[in-house]
């Protein structure tokens, strides 16, 4: 019996031997595939939580900057932000604020410049056009309407379109180009909610423009199946 259980031992380790030597290197090699994956994949997270608290920590710079006034602070945290950590959330946010300090303190260049940044390079599309239609309200300022203009032609997120509407409407009004303004206010007023603050104050321009609300209300519930 016991010779009987050793041969049946001895064929079963050289299966295993012939199993081994012929797929052995294959699962070897997905082990460590797999394994350096899952090391990887650690190293990775370690790494973006690390970007991250750093990253925030530079946001806070900026903030401080902002709100002491600190204009030549808050520009040198900016660039460091954009050079360590310009893929991340908290840089397009800092932009934003520092583009914000940077106006009211009469740096509108600088300004403009942290707001174009966030325009071309934000990974966030939110963030992006948050700083085109700041941008496009700062190049209005100086008359840049056609620059201004430009800016609001990008893409714009479902959520931001009527905005982008209304200020193209502005734009045009400012142009004197009345028919122009009248067709981007109608767009904007159909994209604000009816509740909302907002579209009352597109209505208030285009009755300035001679539209009547009450048809293009009447207009749409006509529209409605």
């Amino acid at each position: 019996m016991a010779r009987q259980l050793d041969l049946e031992e001895q064929e079963q380790l050289d299966d295993l031997k012939h199993f081994w030597n012929q797929y052995g290197n294959l699962i070897s090699w997905f082990l460590i595939a797999v394994f350096g994956s899952f090391a990887a994949w650690n190293g990775w997270q370690y790494w973006e939580r690390r970007q991250a608290v750093q990253a925030s920590a530079l946001y806070d710079e900026v903030e401080r900057a902002a709100v002491g006034g600190d204009t030549a602070r808050v520009e040198q945290a900016l660039k460091d932000m954009q050079d360590r950590f310009g893929r991340t959330s908290y840089a397009q946010q800092a932009a934003l604020l520092a583009a914000r300090t940077l106006a009211e303190k009469g740096k509108p260049d600088a300004a403009r410049a942290a707001l174009q940044w966030v325009a071309e390079d934000a990974a966030d599309e939110g963030y992006q056009a948050i700083a085109r239609l700041r941008l496009a309200a700062m190049l209005v300022e100086t008359k840049a309407y056609d620059e201004a203009l430009k800016q609001l032609a990008a893409g714009m997120p479902k959520q931001f379109e009527a905005l982008a509407a209304d200020r193209r409407g502005d734009i045009y009004n400012l142009q004197n180009k009345k028919n122009e303004a009248k067709a981007e206010y109608t767009k904007a007023w159909r994209g604000f909610a009816a509740d909302t603050d907002y579209r009352n104050l597109v209505e208030v321009k285009l009755t300035a423009l001679g539209v009547d609300a009450k048809s293009l209300k009447a207009a749409d519930t006509a529209a409605k199946p």
